[in-house]
């Protein structure tokens, strides 16, 4: 499991509906995707829901490394591209995934938790660390699902949660979600990923 996200962040005064209307028209595009397990379509506007920027962040768990590949480099994200211009993908390694109990639910926001793998800790018990946080915001009401990921390169994890609500109880950026392709989501690998 890979996941990945860019973050497109845009003027205080920017007109979301372009963002709305954008997803709506391509969102849909994803929906039968070789190899992604979902795409959350996030939007996060300024002075709601406590954002201090407008900012369109969609985020990914690929199954696949040739899905995401075929994603990044078969023209699908050449149209953000041209829109937008080349944001910088982030990119972070499955640690962990769960279902929440609200797994049949739609995903109405999303939050999403980093933090650093602090110098001299130890990396088995920082990574089990994370998955256990996986199964324990996996297992909140409201949850649709929750993962882990990090990236060896800066040293950091991320947490990554759908919520079925409008006021998810986990601390974090939270971001609203404006589509959810899912083509792969049943298959995307439960707990542990080592």
């Amino acid at each position: 499991m890979h996941a990945m996200q860019y973050e497109i962040t845009l003027p205080a005064d920017y007109d979301m509906t372009v963002v709305r209307d954008r997803v709506a028209r391509v969102g849909p595009l994803l929906d039968a995707w070789d190899g992604l397990g979902f795409k959350a379509y996030l939007m996060r506007e300024r002075g709601i829901g406590g954002s201090p920027v407008n900012q369109y962040a969609p985020f990914y768990l690929w199954n696949t490394v040739e899905g995401m590949n075929s994603f990044l480099w078969g023209g699908a994200f050449q149209g953000l591209v041209n829109d937008f211009g080349r944001p910088v993908v982030q990119h972070w390694t499955g640690l962990a995934h769960e279902e929440g109990g609200a797994a049949g639910s739609a995903a109405v926001t999303a939050v999403r938790a980093r933090r650093p793998v602090c110098e001299g800790v130890d990396l088995a018990e920082a990574m089990a660390e994370a998955v256990r946080e996986t199964a324990r915001l996996a297992s909140l009401d409201g949850v649709v699902s929750a993962a882990a990921a990090v990236d060896p390169r800066h040293w950091e994890i991320v947490h990554f949660s759908l919520w079925a609500d409008a006021s998810p109880k986990a601390p974090g950026e939270v971001f609203q979600v404006l589509h959810l392709s899912r083509p792969e989501r049943e298959s995307l690998p439960r707990g542990r990923q080592w």
